[in-house]
């Protein structure tokens, strides 16, 4: 109220200041001052002082006025009371007076511009009144307040746990906060304290920002919700008043939440850039450590923050005492699927064949929101059909759209293109087919998608897997080494169109030999220096972790892994090569084909391949 008070009597302060201005800059428009008068002019005429002579009289009076002009440069004005009589007597002096009209008043300035001028000044006024007035927990009602947080304040979230499916284990853990928020009393006899922040990290779309929301929900108590990238601006130190702002508003709010989402945006490790100390987001990380454990207390206060880069973060704000608990909210299983499917489904009409137990099964590896966009596209799907309900076939056209891509049916390719992409595709089923760990097959097309493939063969994990093993590995290397092994084999010549897949099979092999130790040659260590994040403050000078001679010895390693694995997929497709061009056949006049039409190519062929992939 003070603040606004103050603000208020500077803004008169202007306003008056302005009325000032105005009535200087008019005064004298309105006529001209006289400074001289008629004992005066006659004393010069008397004297010969006056060499000439204006009148500028009125048009409705007899009156005007006298500009006299005299030999010491001086110019004297006087209003007279009769022109005629003056001009009479001016004559009898020797002088020729000119007559000329009064200049015409400006009525822009006189008239249009007073009423423009009040005008602006007045909205000028309103706008800031209304800004400084203006309330809520956002800066955006403030104007021209950079230093005010932007945080968006919930006092009636409808969103609980019931609305969030598949994540028991990451709901059990945050009932203790929930229960500490409802019956604080209950934990501090027995001495606990309640948890200063708590950290979602997982990979995106898992719902780290939904379980945020239904803590505060189940708990209803006022939600602060913000993203990193609100607090930096190109002002420094905008972004650590937007932090003590935003922890000013919830000690009025408190007990309450608040959520800071992707906050790696301005909690990266601290002097990774090139700003040094005085980078924008490095002080807005030290205000935020401060609020969160410093010398103040912010009892009652809960930082919830979400991130998919919790390596990047700085390790000050890992600490406990600032964030207490790191919960990881990782991809649902099966029963997880089938639950987040159930809650997406639940506002769509679904038709008799649809089996959501069997979309749980085949959505290994998918997110919630992976999940949401399958049974988003496959309603769409069903509306452009203009049906009321979804169909079955909708959910597996929009599994290959979400997985794939769009196909691009009407893109012209030559008979050549298509039989060297039907062989190509047709070697990489094979191999899904035939090893254990990789298959089985879903689809395999030979239809452009909109990634840029000339096809694709997509498979159909059927069991959640928390790691992989080095056979499993080895076999997706051989796996993505068949199209360009069949194009060798058919056509004794071969394409770019296996560039993406190489890419993909020598980055499993080197990590492979670099991080996940599963070398003979080199042995159980680490050499991986890639953390996937470009450091340029830090790395400018790290030195590598490993000498040029492990380097080379690294490259000859992979290279023989990528060897093995391409002499062992050639020999399983030489052996299925029947296979090969029935299937290539297949592709050819159907352009697609399901995992039944492909297995029903190996009904005369013994299934059990050699067991190569066990070697070495």
């Amino acid at each position: 109220m003070n603040n606004n008070k103050k603000n208020f009597n500077a803004y008169f302060l202007v306003i008056l200041g302005l009325m000032f201005l105005a009535a200087w800059m008019f005064r004298g428009l309105t006529g001209q001052e006289t400074d001289y008068t008629r004992g005066e002019l006659v004393e010069n005429l008397e004297a010969g002082d006056v060499i000439e002579a204006v009148i500028q009289p009125n048009k409705e009076t007899p009156t005007g006025v006298v500009r006299v002009f005299l030999k010491s440069g001086q110019e004297r004005t006087l209003y007279a009371t009769d022109i005629k009589e003056m001009e009479a007597e001016l004559r009898a002096y020797g002088l020729d007076p000119q007559v000329r009209d009064i200049p015409r008043e400006n009525w822009f300035m006189t008239s249009i511009f007073p009423i423009l001028l009040v005008l602006v000044v007045g909205v000028f006024f309103f706008v800031m009144m209304n800004a400084q007035n203006s309330g809520g927990g956002g800066g955006n009602a403030k104007m021209m307040n950079f230093g005010k947080s932007r945080a968006r304040l919930t006092l009636d979230n409808k969103v609980t746990l019931k609305d969030v499916a598949g994540l028991q284990e990451e709901k059990e853990e945050l009932e203790e906060i929930i229960n500490f928020l409802k019956e604080p009393g209950k934990f501090t006899r027995v001495g606990a304290r309640i948890p200063k922040g708590v950290l979602l990290e997982g990979a995106p779309g898992t719902g780290k920002t939904l379980l945020a929301k239904a803590i505060a929900g189940e708990a209803s108590v006022p939600f602060f919700s913000i993203s990193g990238s609100d607090f930096v601006e190109m002002f420094v130190g905008v972004g650590a008043s937007r932090v003590r702002d935003l922890f000013a508003d919830a000690k009025k709010h408190s007990p309450c939440i608040v959520f800071i989402d992707e906050i790696d945006a301005v909690a990266r490790r601290r002097g990774t850039g090139m700003g040094g100390g005085h980078d924008e987001r490095e002080q807005t990380l030290n205000q935020l450590l401060v609020e969160m454990d410093g010398f103040g207390a912010n009892e009652g206060i809960i930082v919830l923050a979400a991130t998919n880069r919790v390596d990047i973060l700085d390790p000050a704000i890992l600490r406990p005492g600032r964030f207490d608990r790191k919960i990881t909210v990782s991809a649902p299983d099966v029963r997880g699927r089938r639950e987040i499917l159930g809650v997406h489904s639940k506002n769509k009409p679904l038709a008799e064949d649809v089996n959501l137990e069997q979309i749980a099964q085949t959505t290994a590896g998918f997110t919630g929101a992976d999940l949401e966009n399958l049974m988003n596209e496959a309603a769409i799907n069903a509306a452009m059909d203009n049906r009321a309900f979804v169909k079955q076939e909708d959910i597996k056209k929009s599994f290959i759209k979400v997985g794939i891509g769009t196909e691009k049916k009407s893109r012209i390719i030559s008979d050549k293109e298509k039989k060297i992409t039907a062989y190509h595709e047709a070697g990489h089923a094979i191999l899904f087919h035939v090893l254990p760990d990789v298959g089985p097959v879903y689809t395999v097309s030979i239809i452009p998608t909109g990634l840029g493939a000339a096809g694709y063969t997509m498979p159909l994990p059927e069991k959640d897997e928390m790691f992989m093993t080095r056979g499993r590995m080895l076999q997706d290397i051989m796996v993505s080494l068949g199209g360009r092994i069949a194009e060798e084999i058919i056509f004794d010549d071969i394409t770019t169109g296996a560039s993406s897949d190489i890419k993909k099979a020598t980055k499993v092999a080197r990590r492979m030999v670099t991080r996940y130790g599963m070398s003979d040659h080199i042995g159980v260590i680490n050499y991986d220096d890639d953390d996937d994040e470009v450091f340029i403050g830090r790395d400018l000078a790290h030195a590598k972790s490993h000498s040029e001679l492990i380097s080379g010895e690294i490259d000859k390693e992979v290279k023989e892994i990528i060897g093995d694995c391409y002499a062992k997929a050639k020999a399983i497709i030489a052996e299925h090569e029947d296979i090969l061009h029935k299937c290539a056949g297949l592709l050819l006049e159907k352009e697609k084909i399901t995992r039944e039409e492909f297995e029903g190519l190996f009904v005369t062929k013994n299934e059990e391949p050699e067991d190569f992939f066990k070697k070495s």
